[in-house]
């Protein structure tokens, strides 16, 4: 019992220092460069699709991204990028609000889905908040763009070659 108060304020101080001074470890991931108001374009020229594929482990609990792999409670993500929205996977049941966007996944269109999916498809049964970062969807796209899509991570288009 002695040793509990010290030891508590030991832990306060050190967890204090570390939020306060930004004495954080270094994780190995470089330093990204800052881009005000840059498009997921302009991310992809620098995007870590090794990153993207750690990040994607979230997703897979929920979607596949093997060739020929069986969907899930989302689809299979295999070649996404260049594929019909909402029609991708022909056994999946894709709800009227995600089908009534049309056009095809490219980056733009998956980075809107990624930051905000119900404001691209309001009425979207995925739930799933979003992602904030504008580095992390990049990352992420850049990662799917390697699973039979054909978009080249670093890719200035950022597009289906």
């Amino acid at each position: 019992m002695r040793w509990a108060y010290p030891a508590a304020a030991l832990t306060c101080a050190a967890a204090l220092g570390i939020g306060v001074f930004g004495f954080w470890p270094d994780r190995g991931e470089p330093e990204r460069p800052l881009i005000p108001n840059a498009s997921v374009t302009d991310l992809l020229a620098h995007a870590d699709a090794e990153r993207g594929a750690r990040l994607f482990r979230s997703c897979a609990a929920c979607h596949p991204i093997g060739k020929g792999a069986p969907d899930r409670n989302g689809p299979n993500l295999y070649g996404i990028l260049g594929a019909p929205v909402a029609d991708a996977r022909t056994r999946f049941g894709y709800t009227y609000a995600l089908r009534s966007v049309g056009g095809r996944w490219d980056a733009e269109r998956m980075d809107a889905w990624l930051h905000n999916p119900d404001q691209f498809a309001p009425g979207t049964r995925m739930f799933f908040q979003g992602i904030s970062s504008a580095w992390d969807r990049a990352d992420l796209i850049a990662y799917l763009g390697t699973q039979g899509s054909g978009l080249l991570p670093g890719s200035a288009a950022g597009k289906i070659e």
